[in-house]
């Protein structure tokens, strides 16, 4: 459980009015649209060394501002520095408000004292784009976080096919900022009767799952994904499942297609994946939790 932390300014807007010429039919004609806002947020942790508090900025990423605790306390879950909600003593931010849209664009967590942390074994000070939360890793190696325990999923989570192809359409009901810019990524938890239980949206996809995950973190119900699928918006990339696999998620459904890695990825792992997620179809690359209705 979270002991301490600050409290969160009010939830920033995710979108903003730009200006824009349209043509339609040769005919120019001036108005505005509404667009995702991406921002830089970096990431810092504190920690303890041999008896020193110390901070470190472990990563710089592009976000959709909004969540942003979550995403940092998600963000280090996939990472294996945080692995369950008590090694989280807080959050904050830890900057000033930036001068043009008066965002907080710097997060710190804070790990509990009795949590050991070594710097060298995350190679992540770089900038990361909002598209790939991989790019700049120095290897393969280097991604495959171990997952605790080195374990599959113990779960008796399964979910039959009519559930499954009503999951598309549901998320997009949940998706408030997708409906004002059709420009963000969502993830989502869903239960085995295919409601949607839980949404976060993101410019990155990744931001979007570590919103998500990180929001379990936070509100100390974390062993609650166990019992749940998630939902993808995009792609299956090999590190959402990775993702995944560390908060011990039985089942993962993308909208678009699966990577190559996150097949074999999914099945040395002992999840569920299904791809190319329609009203009336999708496919089954591996795991058996899908059953015929």
């Amino acid at each position: 459980m979270i002991k301490r932390e600050h409290p969160a300014a009010l939830q920033p807007p995710g979108n903003a009015q730009v200006p824009v010429r349209t043509i339609v039919n040769s005919s120019l004609s001036e108005s505005t649209d509404r667009v995702s806002i991406e921002e830089p947020l970096e990431i810092r942790l504190g920690y303890l060394d041999a008896g020193t508090r110390l901070d470190t900025t472990i990563s710089v990423t592009m976000r959709t501002p909004g969540d942003d605790f979550d995403l940092a306390v998600g963000f280090l879950h996939g990472e294996g520095v945080i692995k369950v909600p008590e090694d989280c003593e807080g959050v904050h931010h830890c900057s000033s408000p930036s001068p043009d849209r008066r965002l907080h664009n710097s997060v710190k967590v804070v790990l509990a004292s009795r949590c050991e942390f070594d710097p060298r074994v995350l190679q992540r000070h770089f900038y990361t784009t909002s598209s790939c939360g991989v790019c700049g890793k120095t290897s393969l190696e280097a991604v495959r976080v171990k997952v605790n325990g080195g374990d599959s999923p113990t779960s008796d989570f399964a979910s039959s096919a009519g559930a499954l192809v009503r999951l598309p359409k549901s998320l997009r009901a949940h998706q408030k900022e997708f409906l004002r810019t059709g420009g963000l990524h969502a993830s989502a938890t869903f239960d085995a009767e295919g409601r949607i239980r839980r949404v976060r949206e993101d410019v990155g996809r990744h931001n979007a799952l570590d919103k998500l995950i990180g929001s379990y973190i936070r509100s100390d119900r974390l062993d609650e994904l166990r019992g749940l699928g998630l939902l993808l918006s995009g792609r299956a990339s090999f590190e959402l499942v990775q993702k995944a696999a560390m908060a011990r998620m039985p089942l993962v459904a993308s909208i678009g297609p699966p990577s190559s890695l996150a097949v074999e990825l999914a099945e040395e792992i002992g999840i569920t994946l299904v791809g190319f997620l329609k009203a009336s179809q999708f496919n089954i690359y591996c795991g058996h939790r899908v059953t015929l209705d």
